[in-house]
């Protein structure tokens, strides 16, 4: 959907138990205090093992953060393409994001977190590059709901005075269920569903015609 080619060096079993340990122990700790020990001990593996695909912590972050977004465009394109009303399309594509960051929430929590990598200077020019890259993702990603608010404005289904600020302002929003959500016992996917519509029903009434 990016254009990127992504080599996946395999031992049969591939990297993705890597990226779910990584995730987790970066949602938990943060960048700055995960080590690539941390990973290894969530994961029952050596260090070795994670070594053999990623040569540093940095890498692996980046790579966490690409699989994060990946899921986001899939889930968000999927309901961009429903028929309706631009504006009721833009609410299923805000649900769609909502319930994706519920589901991979620790993938999400490092989409966030390298939103204030990218401000760091402690990267090497190919990391730079890397976080450069997925930056543009994240940035074709909300355009996509910028485009989507736009096309309301036209058939008249949806309302605002600035379509940019409109959607960061609600992409914010539901970004910050990575600080505040974390799965319950029991929790079904009715349950995530629900807080969904529930979160984007609040933010829908920014939007609509008056």
């Amino acid at each position: 959907m990016d254009g990127r080619k992504r080599e996946i060096r395999s031992d049969g079993n591939g990297n993705a138990d890597i990226l779910e340990a990584a995730a987790a122990c970066f949602m938990e700790q943060g960048f700055s205090a995960t080590s690539i020990d941390d990973v290894a001990r969530r994961l029952g593996a050596t260090k070795g093992r994670i070594y053999h695909y990623y040569s540093s912590k940095t890498d692996l972050f980046f790579d966490v953060h690409r699989e994060g977004m990946d899921r986001l465009f899939t889930a968000v394109e999927a309901a961009a393409v429903a028929p309706g009303p631009a504006g009721v399309r833009l609410g299923r594509m805000l649900e769609a994001h909502a319930l994706a960051s519920m589901e991979n929430h620790t993938y999400i929590a490092v989409v966030v977190q390298g939103v204030h990598m990218h401000r760091m200077a402690a990267t090497t020019p190919a990391q730079r590059r890397t976080l450069d890259a997925v930056m543009d993702m994240r940035r074709r990603y909300e355009g996509l709901f910028r485009r989507m608010l736009e096309a309301g404005m036209e058939d008249g289904s949806a309302t605002v005075s600035n379509p940019s600020v409109a959607i960061k302002a609600a992409l914010g929003a539901i970004n910050w269920m990575s600080v505040w959500y974390r799965p319950k016992e029991g929790e079904t996917v009715d349950d995530r569903r629900a807080l969904a519509t529930s979160v984007v029903r609040l933010l829908r009434q920014g939007f609509e015609p008056r």
